[in-house]
């Protein structure tokens, strides 16, 4: 089952149905312990502080003191006035196991946490809407400082100061080591600059009916078992006629390498026949290639579709000014499509269909929504919501993690390398999905196997090289990444 992304409203909407089913006070209890058990193996034999607020989070400090305790942590708990009703009780829980809270200030955690080996902050959670007033963030001042000190730091569902539903830093917080977040992942959590803020990343979900949580989750992250199961398997009478003819149309002079490794990684994702179209000299990075280099690119695309449509093509790799009217002329076809690139222009908003895949990195978001990069990178689901509403079909925003964006919600992918932070990368990404398409999946599906497909190929060439990958390094590992992924599925089969 892929787990879940939640919105903070998500959340609140979760928990007010626990409420009504009057399980909101074992969910705490789950959720504390679950935080306790993850310190204690991260940090055994420690001396711990937690530092409690008010609200839930503060509850969740609290059963997180307590279970800490009981596995023989010495413990000190700082805390704000409670105000949630189950924070209330679960301090007078953690009082009859002896421990009684201190007041919660900046000098009281400077003070304390000399004497500890790791701070846990439960100060505030996925309800908090910055900036922070001054006194909490003199407290989270005193808990960066610790951690300079050389304490560690574990924050209970995402660090203090961070909003759950943006992915840049809107002011002082916490700096965790580790983050076991409650529910479901947050956008915080999965996306920089904010993300780098939480360390390690546990998941602590609830036991509750699926349901319940599929009604309110903003997007999914699909397991490498449920991704393996949508890739495609070639039965043994298999021929190159069968396994997917796939064309791109790029190349421009001074940008001709990106068509060719567009054209590489659909060969190297198992498309059966490749041709490359350009109207400029497209080197032959290997010769099972079919290049074709034309005059006039419009008429000679004419001319090759009476001959017989491709099974999917990728279009703007490289390509040049006229990648929007070429763009506008392969849509009408209605065959599966990926555009990526010089092909991505507001333009062509309404000129899409059900069975195309966009691919742009942010800034090329930005252009397409007529927005600034910050927006889009701030907030990457709503950004890639947007543009699927706009252009149709599917939508992979690329980024570390990338999301997917179809007309039956959103996904973030996972894995990946730093080193694939390098030109080319994308285009291989086109070819990767246009592969897919050419051999019977559709956007959706084509979107999310081949963005995983070509993460897990980085891992792999990361492993190999080590940091500066080349996008050939990457399409060179895309065999062993499907096998990899293809094997996670046979062990997710349930006998």
């Amino acid at each position: 089952m892929p787990e879940q992304v939640f919105s903070p409203a998500g959340v609140r909407a979760v928990d007010a149905r626990l409420a009504a089913a009057n399980l909101l006070d074992l969910a705490m209890e789950e959720a504390g312990r679950a935080v306790a058990e993850a310190v204690h193996l991260r940090f055994p034999g420690s001396r711990v502080l937690v530092l409690a607020g008010g609200g839930a989070n503060g509850g969740d400090a609290y059963v997180a003191a307590r279970h800490l305790a009981a596995l023989g942590h010495p413990v000190g708990v700082l805390a704000a006035p409670a105000s949630h009703p189950l924070t209330r009780l679960n301090r007078r829980r953690l009082a009859a196991f002896g421990i009684r809270p201190g007041t919660l200030t900046p000098q009281a955690v400077t003070r304390r946490a000399r004497e500890a080996d790791v701070l846990v902050d439960g100060l505030l959670g996925t309800g908090f809407t910055p900036p922070l007033r001054p006194a909490l963030s003199a407290v989270v001042e005193a808990v960066n400082a610790a951690r300079a000190g050389g304490a560690r730091v574990a924050a209970i569902d995402l660090p203090s100061g961070l909003d759950a539903a943006r992915a840049d830093i809107p002011g002082e917080s916490v700096h965790a080591d580790l983050t076991v977040t409650l529910t479901g992942w947050k956008t915080a959590l999965l996306f920089g600059p904010a993300a780098h803020r939480a360390g390690e990343v546990g998941l602590a979900p609830l036991r509750v009916p699926g349901e319940w949580m599929e009604e309110q989750a903003l997007a999914t992250r699909p397991t490498d078992a449920e991704v393996g199961r949508l890739l495609p398997v070639r039965f043994p009478d298999a021929h190159k006629g069968t396994a997917g003819r796939v064309w791109v149309v790029g190349g421009h002079p001074g940008t001709v390498g990106a068509a060719a490794l567009a054209g590489l990684g659909a060969l190297r994702a198992g498309a059966g026949l490749v041709t490359i179209h350009s109207e400029a000299e497209v080197p032959l990075v290997t010769p099972e290639l079919m290049i074709r280099q034309h005059a006039d690119l419009a008429g000679a695309l004419e001319e090759a579709r009476a001959g017989g449509l491709p099974d999917a093509l990728c279009l703007g790799m490289g390509l040049g000014p006229q990648a929007a009217m070429l763009a506008r002329q392969v849509l009408a076809w209605k065959v599966k499509t990926v555009l990526d690139a010089d092909a991505l222009q507001p333009e062509l908003a309404g000129a899409g269909h059900a069975e195309c895949v966009w691919t742009p990195h942010p800034g090329e978001a930005a252009r397409l929504l007529g927005v600034r990069t910050e927006e889009v990178t701030r907030d990457p689901l709503t950004a890639a919501r947007t543009l699927q509403e706009r252009f149709g079909g599917a939508v992979v925003l690329k980024g570390g993690p990338s999301v997917i964006a179809h007309a039956g919600g959103l996904s973030v992918s996972r894995g990946g390398h730093p080193g694939m932070a390098s030109a080319g990368m994308g285009d291989t990404l086109s070819g990767v999905i246009a592969a897919l398409l050419g051999q019977g999946l559709t956007a959706e599906d084509a979107a999310v196997a081949g963005v995983r497909l070509h993460a897990q190929a980085g891992e792999r060439a990361g492993e190999r090289h080590g940091y500066g990958l080349i996008a050939t390094d990457v399409s060179e590992e895309l065999g062993g990444a499907w096998l990899d992924l293809r094997a996670a599925a046979s062990r997710g089969m349930v006998i």
